[in-house]
């Protein structure tokens, strides 16, 4: 059964619902969550997207992130997509960051960025996610600035917004 989304207004305010595939092809707004996740050295955990995924198979993403269920709330769906795609319950210590106004690079998504710390291991969930990595702040700059195309369009603002808030964060 397809996943139904709540089409939203360019104020992000519900204006009526529609089923996934629908919502992407036709460019529709709607909303989604990326969570960073941490660990005690500073290094920021991201997964590679499964081949299975309908938007950016096999690219590099946020640790978590995922779409709002119709009618989910975006803390709800935030603690929902850390359990199902890499089996963190992080409750309480999400801590909501900023958020993204719908854009081409998020695909039209209205996207709350949460953080959280966390060491792992984790259960990466094989129809979400191929892998893992930890990788410094340095080494993800690195990376980007080598081959931006490695990861998705949205990861990458996401990512950007997220060092002009906290610059320092090591």
């Amino acid at each position: 059964m397809e996943e139904i989304f709540d089409e939203v207004n360019e104020s992000d305010e519900v204006i009526g619902q529609r089923p996934r595939s629908e919502i992407h092809r036709l460019k529709r707004k709607h909303r989604a969550v990326h969570i960073l996740v941490f660990n005690d050295k500073g290094e920021l955990f991201v997964q590679k997207r499964s081949m299975k995924k309908d938007c950016f198979p096999g690219k590099w993403d946020s640790s978590a992130s995922g779409h709002l269920d119709q009618g989910e709330a975006y803390d709800v769906c935030a603690g929902r997509e850390l359990e199902e795609e890499i089996g963190l319950s992080a409750g309480e210590t999400l801590e909501k960051l900023f958020k993204i106004d719908a854009c081409p690079e998020t695909g039209e998504e209205f996207v709350w960025v949460y953080r959280c710390w966390a060491n792992g291991p984790f259960r990466l969930q094989p129809d979400e996610v191929d892998e893992g990595a930890w990788v410094s702040r340095e080494a993800l700059g690195e990376w980007i600035g080598r081959t931006p195309d490695d990861f998705a369009s949205g990861f990458l603002l996401v990512w950007e917004r997220y060092r002009q808030i906290d610059p320092d964060d090591e």
